[in-house]
């Protein structure tokens, strides 16, 4: 894939959707392209974060673990993004993230991340507004298994 093409692919994730083209082409350039095999773990929980990565293609499970084993609690799919909770609190890794299908990634490094939140406000709305519907959806299923335990 060229520069040209990546760029076009990065304009379709949400949160980069607000950044002009020459600066999508710097994040190309800087940042590293990666895929993984069905199976592969891009990280695992309690790792140290130093890089989030954005999904290109493919499918990714988020499982966390637990006493009885590793549970999936939420799927990534393509224009999702993950890792920024490690980044962003500098707390080890959260969740362990394994591809469930081929999945091509493009993983940008703490120094690039902040560097574009800086530059970029609105990216850092669309990362708020993403982690609070993660926030919701966390609270809804915490609902349910509290009323499913009484």
């Amino acid at each position: 894939m060229n520069l040209n093409e990546e760029v076009e692919l990065l304009k379709g994730v949400p949160i980069f959707a607000k950044i002009e083209p020459a600066k999508l082409k710097l994040l190309a350039f800087t940042s590293e392209r990666m895929t993984f095999n069905e199976g592969q773990e891009l990280f695992h929980q309690g790792d140290q974060g130093d890089a989030m990565y954005v999904i290109l293609g493919g499918v990714a499970d988020v499982l966390i673990d637990t006493p009885a084993g590793q549970i999936p609690v939420a799927e990534l799919k393509k224009n999702g993004f993950v890792g920024e909770i490690a980044i962003l609190c500098d707390v080890p890794r959260t969740a362990t993230i394994k591809a469930r299908e081929s999945l091509a990634t493009l993983r940008i490094s703490k120094d690039m991340f902040y560097r574009l939140v800086a530059e970029f406000p609105q990216m850092a709305i669309e990362i708020m507004r993403e982690l609070a519907h993660r926030l919701e959806d966390t609270n809804e299923k915490l609902r349910n298994a509290t009323k499913a335990a009484a």
